[in-house]
C-alpha cells in the first residue's frame, strides 16, 4: 500500500507542478519608427544594388591582393629582391583593381536584377535567383559572343542556386 500511495504523491506532485507554471508567452515588439524607415531605404531596389556592388568591389579588391600576392615571375632566378618585389606589387594591383570592378559589376547586377524580379513577382523564392544568375553570368560573359553568354547564364544560374540552397540550411 505504501508503494501505491508514493506512487500516486508522486504523479500528484508531478500535476500540480505543471499547473503551477503559466505558459511563458512572449509579447509581440512593434517595430519603432526608424526601424521602419531604415527597412524602406533597404527594400528600394537601387540602395541595394549600390550596397551589393560597393562591397563586390571590397571582396574583388582583397582577392586580387591575395591573387596576385600568389604569382611569381617567370625569370625570377634572373631578378633582384627588389625587382621581385616590384613586380609582385604590380600584379597586386592589376589583379585586385581587375577583381574589384568584375566583383563590384556581378554584386550590382545580380542585386538589381534579384530585387527588380522579387518586386515584380511579389515572391522571395529560388526563381527570382535563377533569373538573377542567369542574367548576370549572360552580362558577365556576353563578350565572349552568344555561346560565352548562354554558358555563363546557365553556370551562374547553378552556381547561384547551390549558394541560396546551402544558405538556407544554415539559417
Amino acid at each position: 500500500m505504501s508503494a501505491t500511495n508514493s506512487e500516486s504523491d508522486s504523479k500528484n506532485e508531478a500535476a500540480s507542478s505543471s499547473e503551477a507554471e503559466p505558459p511563458q508567452i512572449k509579447g509581440i515588439r512593434m517595430p519603432t519608427m526608424e526601424e521602419i524607415r531604415a527597412q524602406e531605404v533597404w527594400d528600394n531596389c537601387a540602395v541595394r544594388s549600390v550596397v551589393s556592388g560597393v562591397m563586390g568591389g571590397g571582396l574583388g579588391l582583397f582577392m586580387g591582393l591575395f591573387l596576385g600576392a600568389l604569382d611569381n615571375p617567370i625569370m625570377q632566378d634572373q631578378m633582384t629582391g627588389r625587382q621581385q618585389f616590384v613586380y609582385t606589387a604590380k600584379q597586386m594591383g592589376q589583379r585586385s583593381w581587375g577583381s574589384a570592378k568584375a566583383f563590384a559589376v556581378m554584386g550590382f547586377v545580380f542585386s538589381a536584377v534579384e530585387c527588380v524580379v522579387e518586386k515584380a513577382r511579389a515572391k522571395h523564392d529560388t526563381t527570382n535567383t535563377v533569373v538573377a544568375g542567369c542574367v548576370t553570368g549572360g552580362t558577365m560573359s556576353a563578350r565572349g559572343g552568344p555561346k560565352a553568354a548562354c554558358a555563363g547564364c546557365a553556370g551562374f544560374a547553378a552556381f547561384s542556386v547551390l549558394i541560396e540552397k546551402f544558405f538556407e540550411r544554415h539559417t
